[in-house]
């Protein structure tokens, strides 16, 4: 009797506000170095219609895990996201399909608090060693986690400046040190650990988001850029000191961005060698994206795309997104053009791990391993051509959806607008827009007066889908 093949290992890095533009293979910017991700393309597929389910972390990351859009339970924007906890998670799906499970990193679905279902422990994740961003204004600290920050920065700041102890499972601990680092130790070892058994390791690098100059000291002299101060409540008002923290009043904002960038990839370096080292890189499922569009106001370039990180712009919703399996026929540094989106990961990991479909029926993703592997025909589970023909994006103030190569993009006048433009110097394009993205990919130009008929055509369709997932009112 045959042995029964081993499934593959899955490892899920996912980064935070990483320009599309920012990967030294593209020779957008010659500043920009990074050999592991390069590599990781050249070695694998890069999905370059790849797409997230939100121009935000929270409802974006909640969609990932629970495979449908986040609408469905509500969650449109940071003030309304949350964990999906009537859904079987896909750290859920994989542990029960007999996965050794492991998360790394920055957690972000909503306003979770310790023990919640948000927290790794508590949606299939066996071990854990994260912060929890969402009680710390989205972010955490690249150098600081401990009591002694908390009571040294005080109440305001400490939640601001994200510097509360990090969770081992649900109990507390610190450091003093560089997290990038940290977690990349963490990886290895979790590897190291669990190389003779399936494994599911969700990386979730809090780099590259702002703030990018809380870099070690060390590494600040390497590079020669100046100690940038955190902010400290005594000196000056948080509104003002948070502006001249972004662009475009940081002084060399995008070298501080670019070094947390070339320290993140060369922590993913090290894991690739791991596997390597190990035997295990030819059946290790590895794919890499990042939780919404680079935030520009971090210093992220997302060229050729328009728009930033908060935008329905595509700058704010295509993201990198590679993926390597060599023993499963993702390999070859080719491309994939298929409409692809990260709500995809869950029946295409679970595909992967020998998953029927019944175990995704409930998604809102499609298996794109078919469309990885080069066909281009259809993806498994769907009758159409590879990929999707339609991907929806609401968050109550802007909405988009695209339908082949057009794509629908409508935004509100009122306080959204005007918070984002005032506090992220964000511009999210009010008004609609319909532009051709096969002949557009930087949406230069309306064509909604050429084609009322697709204008009213996509407009139909976002309403059906808002009547799908529960969204009652028609788009505006």
């Amino acid at each position: 009797m045959a042995a029964t093949p081993r499934k593959p290992n899955i490892v899920l890095i996912v980064s935070d506000d990483h320009g599309y533009a920012d990967r030294g293979a593209l020779g957008i910017d010659p500043d920009v170095r990074t050999p592991s991700l390069d590599r990781l393309a050249a070695d694998g597929v890069s999905c370059t219609q790849a797409y997230v389910t939100a121009p935000i972390c929270s409802p974006s990351r909640a969609g990932l895990i629970g495979g449908q859009y986040q609408q469905r339970w509500g969650a449109q924007w940071f003030d309304s996201s949350a964990f999906p906890d009537h859904l079987p998670s896909l750290a859920e799906r994989l542990r029960d399909a007999g996965y050794a499970t492991g998360y790394l990193g920055k957690v972000h679905y909503g306003r979770e608090d310790k023990g919640d279902r948000a927290c790794p422990p508590h949606h299939g994740f066996a071990e854990s060693y994260y912060g929890l961003a969402g009680k710390q204004v989205g972010r955490l600290n690249y150098l600081r986690h401990s009591r002694a920050a908390v009571e040294s920065y005080g109440p305001e700041a400490s939640r601001t400046m994200a510097v509360q102890p990090l969770l081992d499972g649900d109990e507390e601990c610190e450091l003093e040190g560089f997290l990038t680092a940290e977690l990349g130790r963490r990886a290895r070892d979790f590897v190291t650990r669990h190389e003779d058994e399936p494994f599911f390791l969700m990386l979730a690098f809090n780099a590259v988001h702002n703030f990018c100059f809380q870099l070690p000291d060390d590494e600040l002299a390497r590079r020669g850029l100046a100690k940038f101060p955190d902010w400290d409540p005594a000196i000056s008002s948080y509104v003002d000191w948070y502006d001249g923290a972004i662009s475009p009043y940081l002084p060399d904002g995008r070298a501080y961005y670019l070094a947390q960038l070339d320290l993140m990839d060369a922590q993913i370096g090290l894991l690739l060698d791991e596997l390597s080292k190990r035997g295990l890189a030819d059946d290790t499922l590895v794919v890499y994206t990042t939780d919404n569009g680079g935030s520009m106001c971090n210093f992220g370039v997302n060229t050729p795309l328009r728009g930033t990180k908060y935008t329905l712009w595509e700058g704010g919703i295509r993201v990198p997104y590679l993926v390597r399996w060599p023993e499963g026929g993702i390999t070859g540094g080719r491309t994939n053009d298929a409409l692809t989106s990260t709500l995809d990961l869950y029946p295409t990991l679970l595909s992967a791990a020998g998953a029927t479909p019944e175990g995704w029926a409930h998604t809102d993703g499609l298996d794109q391993l078919p469309a990885l592997r080069g066909d281009t025909t259809k993806s498994s589970g769907d009758t159409g051509a590879a990929g999707h023909e339609a991907l929806h994006w609401d968050c109550g103030f802007q909405w988009a959806v695209r339908l082949g190569d057009w794509k629908l993009h409508h935004a509100s006048a009122g306080p959204h607008a005007d918070a984002l433009r005032r506090g992220e110097h964000t511009d999210i394009g009010v008004g609609q827009r319909l532009t051709h993205l096969g002949d557009d990919i930087g949406e230069t130009t309306d064509l909604s007066a050429e084609h009322p008929e697709i204008v009213e055509r996509l407009r139909a369709r976002h309403a059906a889908w808002r009547t799908e997932v529960g969204l009652a009112s028609p788009p505006t």
